[in-house]
C-alpha cells in the first residue's frame, strides 16, 4: 500500500525496519534491534529533534544558490577575474560534494550529534569571516571551508533521524519533511538571496547562517540523542584522498578547459582525475569494507536515476548563474525585483515536487521524469530561440518550466535511487545522492557558466581608443564591464551596451547546450527509471 507522504518512502525500507546483512548491515539496526522488534513511537522531544534538524538543512540547501544575486555586487566590490567568480560559487559545493561520504563514516565514529555541533560551530564562525572578506581569494578560502563543516552537517542529520523515529510510520513522515525541507531550501535560496541583498549588503548573504545555527548549538543536546557505530570500520584515508582528488581534478580541470581552452594544465587535470577515479574504484572493490559500495553502480535504476538527479541540478544551477546576472546587469531590474521574477519558478518547483507524489500511482515514474524533463528542455529552448530579444515575463515562464521539470525529477530520481537497492544499502544511496546534487552544482557553473563566459569573451566588441585598463575589466566579467565603464568617459555606454550584447550571446549558446542536456537526462530516464520493482 503506498502512503500519503510519499512514493519514496514507502519503496525504501530504512536500515532500522531491516535485519543486518553481512558486511551492509548497519551499526545502527545492530544497537537496537530490540528497540525494532518493539518500536517506540515519537513523542514531543523527537519532533522537536525534527525541527531542530531542518535548520541545518534549509541552510545548507539555501546556501547552495542564495549566491548566485549576490555575484553582481560581489564582482564589483571584489573585482574577481572570471576564474575566481566560478570558484566564489564552486568552491563551497566542490568540497561538500567531495566530503559527504567520508564525514558520514567520521560520524559513525565520534558521534553524530557531536559532528552535526561541530560543524554548526565552524560553519557559523566561517559565515561571519566570509561575509567580511576582504578578497576574493578570500572569499574563496572560506566558501571552501564552508563546504568542509557543511559536509558534517547532510550525513549527520539523516542518520541522527533515523535513530530518532524508530515507529516506521513517523519516520517515513519525518524524511518527508527532510526532503521537502532541502528542496525548499534550494528552490528559494536565489529569492532569500534578492531579499536580503534589497536591505543589506553583499556580506548578508553569508551572516543569514548564524540565526540558523545558533538556536541548534542551543537545543540540539537538549532534545538529540547521540548515536554512533559500535563497531566501524577502519579508517580509509587513502580512498578518501582518490575520492577527493577524482572529483576536485574533475571539477578544477572542467574549469580550466572552459576558462583557457585546450590548454595542456586542463586536460592533465582531468587525465589525473580519471586515474584517481579509476584507483578509487579498484581500491573500493578489493576493500572487505569500503567506504563507498561502487557495486551499486551496477543497478541501471540506481546508476541511471543519478544521472538524471545530477543533470537536474546541473540544468537549475546553471540557469540560476546566468538569469540572475541577466536580470539585474543587463535588464537593469533592482535586486528585489529580480528576486521576485523567480518567485513563480519556485512555486512551481515546490507544488511539481509534491504533485509528482500522486502523479506516479497511475503514471509509471520513469515516464513522469521524461514528461517532466521535456519541460526543462523546453525553458531553455526558449532562451536559446529568443535570445536577447526575451522579455522579463519569458524569463518567468521559462524559469517555471524549469521548475516544474526540476521538481518532479528531483522527488522521483532522489525515490528511485532509494528503492533500488536493498535496505541495507539505504545509507550508502542517500550518500551518493547528496553527493550527485552537490557535484551537480558544481557542474552547473562550471560547464554552462563557463560557456557564458567564452562565449562572452570572444564575442565582445568594445569601441576603439577606450583605457586598456578598462578593456581588460571588460572581458573579464559583464560585472567588470559595468563598473569599469564610468572610466571609459563618453564610450561608457557603448561599453556596457557591448558588454551586454555579448553576455546574451553566452546565454544564448549556454542555453542550447542546457536543452541539450534535458534531453541527454531525457534519453537516461527513459531507458532506466521506467517499470521501477519495488
Amino acid at each position: 500500500m503506498r502512503s500519503r507522504v510519499s512514493v519514496a518512502l514507502l519503496t525504501t525500507t530504512p536500515y532500522l525496519a531491516s535485519k543486518p546483512s553481512g558486511r551492509y548491515s548497519d551499526p545502527v539496526t545492530r544497537s537496537t534491534a530490540s528497540a525494532i522488534a518493539a518500536p517506540t513511537r515519537a513523542g514531543a522531544r523527537e519532533w522537536g529533534a525534527l525541527a531542530v534538524l531542518m535548520l541545518p538543512v534549509l541552510l545548507i540547501s539555501i546556501d547552495t544558490t542564495a549566491l548566485s544575486f549576490a555575484l553582481p555586487e560581489i564582482a564589483v566590490a571584489l573585482q574577481p577575474t572570471a576564474a575566481q567568480q566560478l570558484w566564489i560559487v564552486d568552491a563551497y559545493s566542490l568540497v561538500l560534494a567531495t566530503l559527504l561520504v567520508a564525514m558520514g563514516n567520521l560520524g559513525d565514529r565520534v558521534g553524530r550529534r557531536r559532528l552535526l555541533l561541530i560543524g554548526a560551530t565552524g560553519f557559523a564562525i566561517v559565515s561571519v569571516l566570509a561575509a567580511f572578506a576582504p578578497t576574493a581569494e578570500l572569499l574563496i578560502a572560506a566558501r571552501a571551508a564552508l563546504g568542509l563543516f557543511g559536509a558534517t552537517l547532510m550525513p549527520a542529520t539523516l542518520a541522527l533521524l533515523r535513530t530518532t523515529f524508530l515507529d516506521r510510520g513517523q519516520r517515513r513522515l519525518a524524511v518527508a519533511v527532510w526532503a521537502t525541507a532541502f528542496s525548499v531550501g534550494a528552490a528559494a535560496g536565489p529569492v532569500v538571496g534578492g531579499l536580503l541583498l534589497a536591505h543589506f549588503a553583499w556580506g548578508s548573504i553569508f551572516l543569514m547562517a548564524v540565526p540558523f545555527l545558533l538556536p541548534l548549538l542551543v537545543l540540539a543536546p537538549l532534545l538529540i540523542t547521540e548515536s554512533r557505530d559500535p563497531a566501524p570500520g577502519p579508517i580509509d584515508p587513502l580512498g578518501i584522498a582518490l575520492s577527493m582528488l577524482a572529483l576536485g581534478g574533475l571539477a578544477a580541470g572542467v574549469k580550466e578547459l572552459a576558462v583557457a581552452g585546450l590548454d595542456p594544465v586542463g586536460i592533465a587535470l582531468v587525465a589525473v582525475a580519471a586515474l584517481a577515479g579509476w584507483l578509487f574504484v579498484r581500491r573500493m572493490r578489493r576493500r572487505a569494507n569500503p567506504m563507498l559500495d561502487v557495486a551499486l553502480f551496477r543497478v541501471p535504476q540506481f546508476s541511471g536515476a543519478l544521472v538524471v538527479n545530477l543533470l537536474s541540478v546541473v540544468a537549475l544551477t546553471g540557469f540560476l548563474f546566468f538569469v540572475t546576472q541577466h536580470l539585474q546587469l543587463v535588464e537593469g531590474l533592482p535586486v528585489l525585483d529580480a528576486a521576485l521574477v523567480l518567485v513563480p519558478g519556485v512555486v512551481a518547483m515546490i507544488v511539481s515536487g509534491l504533485g509528482v507524489v500522486r502523479v506516479v500511482r497511475a503514471l509509471d515514474p520513469g515516464i513522469a521524469v521524461v514528461v517532466a524533463l521535456g519541460g526543462s528542455a523546453t525553458a531553455y529552448g526558449i532562451l536559446a530561440v529568443l535570445g536577447e530579444d526575451v522579455s522579463i515575463a519569458g524569463i518567468v515562464g521559462a524559469f517555471a518550466l524549469l521548475g516544474i521539470g526540476i521538481g518532479a525529477a528531483e522527488t522521483v530520481s532522489n525515490d528511485l535511487v532509494l528503492s533500488a537497492v536493498p535496505p541495507a544499502k539505504a545509507g550508502a544511496a542517500s550518500a551518493l545522492s547528496e553527493t550527485a546534487y552537490e557535484f551537480g552544482a558544481v557542474l552547473g557553473t562550471t560547464l554552462l557558466g563557463g560557456l557564458v563566459t567564452a562565449v562572452y569573451r570572444s564575442t565582445l566588441a568594445l569601441p576603439a581608443g577606450i583605457d586598456a585598463g578598462v578593456a581588460a575589466a571588460a572581458r573579464e566579467t559583464l560585472g567588470g564591464a559595468i563598473a569599469a565603464a564610468p572610466r571609459a568617459g563618453e564610450a561608457a555606454d557603448a561599453v556596457i551596451q557591448a558588454a551586454r550584447t555579448a553576455f546574451d550571446h553566452g546565454v544564448v549558446a549556454t542555453s542550447a547546450l542546457g536543452a541539450g542536456l534535458m534531453l541527454v537526462a531525457m534519453v537516461v530516464a527513459f531507458r532506466t527509471l521506467r517499470h521501477p520493482e519495488h
